[in-house]
């Protein structure tokens, strides 16, 4: 049986001398419009970036009402350079008018509801329910899949596959923390490509499904 509050309890003291998550750090206030927006903006973009750009763009406009109002040109300018920015600004404007049109300016506090908005996944609505709302909800990134499939604590092909494996296996206490402590120690020592395992603090817990090469 995988020791997981045991490398749960490890990680979470070795991420301490780590920098978090931009979207854990924002999510700090509690305001799911944040929330969403930066988890939006993350996508296929590292952390820094994100950060500066959720600044800027939240020092502008902090609401759906003042968001709508930004013209598409100069909120474009304040995400730049996100990955797919242009993309991304369209994707905030329509999410901005439904916000305001059927949930009267606030963001769902549901899956089912949030999947429903466009550009919106499982990962994001996860994100937004959990540290938006501090419901129930796992969210499950490339990090989560990866690491969780490593140690073989599930054995799944996609992050879809995971999340529901975690949900029937994952104690119902961590569900809220796992994204936060696996994308800063995936970040930082259980990389995707040739892991750190010879300083990784969990290494004598992990069975290293598909590694090939570590350091």
């Amino acid at each position: 049986m995988f020791a997981i509050d045991t490398v749960l309890k490890i990680i979470e003291q070795e991420n301490r001398r780590f920098i978090e998550p931009v979207v854990t750090t924002i999510s700090r206030k509690r305001i799911p419009f944040h929330v969403l927006i930066s988890c939006l903006l993350s996508l296929r973009t590292k952390d820094q970036t994100t950060r500066e750009a959720s600044v800027r763009l939240f020092a502008v406009a902090d609401d759906p009402e003042g968001m709508i109002k930004i013209p598409a040109q100069k909120l474009e300018k304040l995400i730049y350079p996100v990955g797919f920015y242009r993309t991304k600004a369209k994707k905030i404007k329509e999410i901005c008018k439904v916000l305001l049109e059927k949930y009267d300016g606030k963001v769902p506090d549901e899956i089912d509801e949030l999947l429903k908005l466009n550009g919106v996944g499982r990962k994001t609505a996860n994100l937004v329910v959990t540290l938006g709302y501090q419901k129930p909800g796992i969210c499950v990134d490339t990090h989560v899949h990866r690491i969780t499939n490593r140690w073989g604590y599930v054995t799944t092909r996609n992050p879809h596959e995971t999340e529901f494996a975690l949900r029937e296996k994952l104690p119902k206490k961590y569900w809220l923390t796992i994204n936060d402590l696996l994308v800063t120690f995936g970040q930082n020592i259980c990389v995707p490509i040739s892991p750190k395992c010879s300083i990784c603090p969990v290494n004598i817990y992990c069975k290293k499904v598909d590694v090939t090469r570590h350091r």
